[in-house]
């Protein structure tokens, strides 16, 4: 068996100028272990962190739901176990605190469901790229949607995100945007969000699949 990620429903509510975000799936790991997680963010809030549910075991002894935050940290992200509980997930049981969780026995089996879901959910990729603020520069039909983004590219040089309509590129009209604004007007994105430095993607119209290849 095969370690699997696997997406949830994604939920959307407005909250004052902002919206909420709240992300939800399962995890199998190769030996048949199971695990329910949430993550959510909310733009434009004032503490800029996400929240992230873990939950393990329902219905059996040492099952429980582990809570944590999700924060900027040197350019990269971290966790940090807190007491307020953040969603109810399947296979959760119990709320620990942060006391609780850091006593469980568990909670390295935990941190590897975290570091599987950053990787391979596609929401949390996106997520991610909210909470390091990761900036894109767009051509201005691109900006102002007037075009669909058709080429995606991560550069090597300075990490720099382009994302490119169907008409040439002209750096002068090229316009600075976070990259997670991108993704609120195109899921499509998601699928292209995990380019490493030095590859690109591109397609032939919105609805076409993305084809990656290095830059």
């Amino acid at each position: 068996m095969s370690l699997k990620v696997i997406e949830g429903r994604l939920t959307e509510t407005q909250v004052g100028a902002g919206v909420e975000r709240r992300a939800f799936g399962e995890f199998v790991s190769p030996r048949g272990e199971l695990a329910s997680y949430a993550f959510g963010w909310t733009t434009r809030s004032e503490q800029h962190v996400a929240r992230l549910t873990v939950g393990i075991g329902a219905g059996n002894p040492g099952g429980a739901s582990f809570h944590a935050i999700v924060f900027e940290n040197e350019g990269s992200y971290a966790c940090s176990l807190v007491d307020e509980p953040f969603e109810r997930v399947p296979e959760g049981g119990p709320d620990l605190t942060a006391l609780e969780a850091r006593a469980h026995e568990c909670l390295p089996f935990i941190w590897w469901v975290f570091d599987c879901v950053m990787e391979r959910d596609r929401r949390a990729r996106w997520m991610k790229h909210w909470l390091l603020g990761t900036t894109s520069i767009q051509t201005g039909e691109v900006f102002d949607r007037k075009e669909p983004i058709l080429y995606v590219s991560h550069e090597a040089d300075d990490g720099l995100w382009q994302l490119i309509g169907a008409s040439d590129a002209d750096p002068a009209t090229g316009k600075l945007s976070h990259l997670h604004h991108a993704v609120e007007h195109d899921l499509t994105l998601l699928d292209v969000l995990d380019l490493e430095p030095g590859e690109r993607a591109y397609r032939t119209g919105p609805d076409a699949p993305w084809t990656g290849e290095p830059s």
